[in-house]
């Protein structure tokens, strides 16, 4: 039977401990003196521009820690939870009490830690999410929340948050961001390009999409020299609003056709058309385009982020329910290998293959991944491609760890830009703080074990390397 008096294992376990999963001297110093005073940068993430240009004050706790959490809400379906107190028309106070119920069931799985840490970073250490009153937590949470200190921007700076890249449609307007950097002294609020809408060719919409695009540009769209003319139009507007990333989530199944521009143009004349594509007119009008804008990215320096390996095709139930972004996606097939090498050396080939960061959903693909890494490297260029950080269903302990182990062994932990939060919550920045423990900690084990020199200014760097400067690098200088 477990001694429950043993509050010296609370203080490691907990993570309300100030050590939380720092298991040696090493570990600890690393954190405290190095990691933990870094500022973020967070160079992708589903953030709310308007909601920071508004800077926005929260009404209570579930508006700010619950509503767009797809993590929160998936594992509440798990637990049984009625719709109606997830995305449905319960009161918010009802879907709260219903998170509340939830988190004692999380023991193992990341929201476990993530949820305790994303209140005491914010609210304190005073809260404790497992052993508190639900009600005490809701008053003290709203309380503050109706107080100085607790909009968007100062919950941002909460987190001594730097530069942050939201993911903007090629059609977005980009002035809130400008507006915000140039209001805020200590957050630089910068677009990344989701590229997604630019291929969506024989969806429902696309018709529609096209016909704003021409609005935008003043670009009458007749063929694909018109159509690429367009998109070229808007990425010099990204551009100029201070955009240095891409992202495209390609999902799983990925494939890729080299497709001659003539070729493609017959089809893209059918998509213009309203003709139906067969799957085999997709791919090649989708590798054709996915090469054109690889070309323009590699032009204009910005680096390419490619997404790889999600399933989003589940429960059609669901997606009825709560959209496609509901939090119900799963796990896709290992990576087809020939088709990304095939991608990237097409770029390569056209002398414009662009810095690029490399995600997967499935971990089976992580040494893939990782040796990647040096398959496309470039005299004078540091860290070109890069094996992005455990993504989404990964970005747990064991997945952190397990991405880390891989970039290490097969490439450079020293070139790795470290975390992002992916999130659409402005309280899952607490996921750097998560990934630089666990990072702290490997580190800390590898010198225990003599893996790694006891030599802390050289740990030092390679903590504030893969933590701060190759991310900051990256996003303001195009370079690691």
């Amino acid at each position: 039977m477990l001694n429950t008096n043993h509050s010296d294992l609370k203080e490691i376990t907990s993570p309300l401990a100030e050590d939380f999963l720092l298991n040696n001297h090493i570990a600890k110093t690393l954190y405290n003196q190095v990691a933990c005073k870094l500022p973020i940068i967070d160079y992708h993430n589903h953030l709310s521009p308007e909601m920071m240009l508004e800077n926005r004050r929260f009404k209570n706790i579930t508006e700010l820690w619950i509503r767009d959490d797809q993590y929160k809400h998936r594992l509440m379906r798990i637990n049984g939870v009625s719709e109606n107190f997830i995305t449905g028309n319960g009161t918010d106070e009802e879907k709260f009490l219903a998170w509340m119920r939830t988190y004692p069931k999380t023991l193992g799985n990341p929201l476990y830690h993530w949820s305790q840490l994303e209140i005491k970073d914010i609210f304190g250490p005073g809260i404790d999410l497992l052993n508190d009153d639900p009600l005490k937590i809701w008053d003290e949470c709203n309380a503050l929340l109706g107080v100085e200190g607790f909009s968007v921007i100062e919950i941002l700076n909460k987190w001594n948050s730097e530069i942050l890249c939201t993911s903007d449609d090629l059609l977005d307007p980009l002035e809130a961001h400008r507006t915000i950097s140039n209001r805020e002294s200590k957050i630089t609020v910068l677009p990344s390009l989701r590229s997604d809408s630019i291929l969506a060719f024989g969806t429902e919409g696309y018709l529609q999409w096209l016909k704003k695009l021409e609005e935008l540009t003043n670009i009458k769209i007749t063929d694909l020299k018109t159509f690429q003319e367009a998109v070229k139009k808007r990425l010099d507007y990204f551009q100029e609003a201070g955009c240095s990333l891409s992202d495209h989530g390609l999902d799983s199944g990925f494939l890729f056709s080299n497709t001659t521009d003539k070729v493609a143009e017959e089809i893209f004349l059918s998509v213009l058309s309203n003709v139906t594509l067969t799957r085999e007119e997709i791919l090649a009008l989708k590798s054709n385009t996915l090469s054109f804008l690889g070309v323009e990215y590699g032009k204009r320096k910005l680096t390419m982020q490619l997404h790889l390996g999600a399933q989003r095709s589940t429960s059609s139930r669901l997606k009825n329910i709560a959209s496609k972004f509901g939090g119900f996606a799963t796990l896709g097939d290992p990576l087809n290998i020939e088709s990304l090498c095939g991608f990237l050396d097409s770029l390569e080939t056209a002398g414009h293959l662009p810095r690029t960061i490399l995600y997967t959903l499935n971990p089976t693909d992580n040494e893939r991944m990782a040796t990647l890494t040096g398959s496309f490297a470039e005299d004078g260029v540091r860290g070109k491609i890069q094996f992005g950080p455990a993504w989404w269903f990964n970005d747990h302990y064991d997945g952190i760890k397990k991405q880390i182990i891989a970039i290490s062994s097969y490439g450079l932990l020293s070139s790795f830009i470290g975390m992002t939060s992916d999130s659409r919550s402005f309280l899952s920045l607490s996921r750097h703080y998560y990934f630089r423990r666990i990072l702290c900690h490997l580190i800390g084990d590898w010198v225990d074990k003599g893996i790694l020199p006891a030599d802390f200014e050289v740990l030092a760097t390679l903590v504030t390397d893969v933590c701060y400067t190759n991310a900051k690098n990256l996003v303001t200088k195009g370079q690691i």
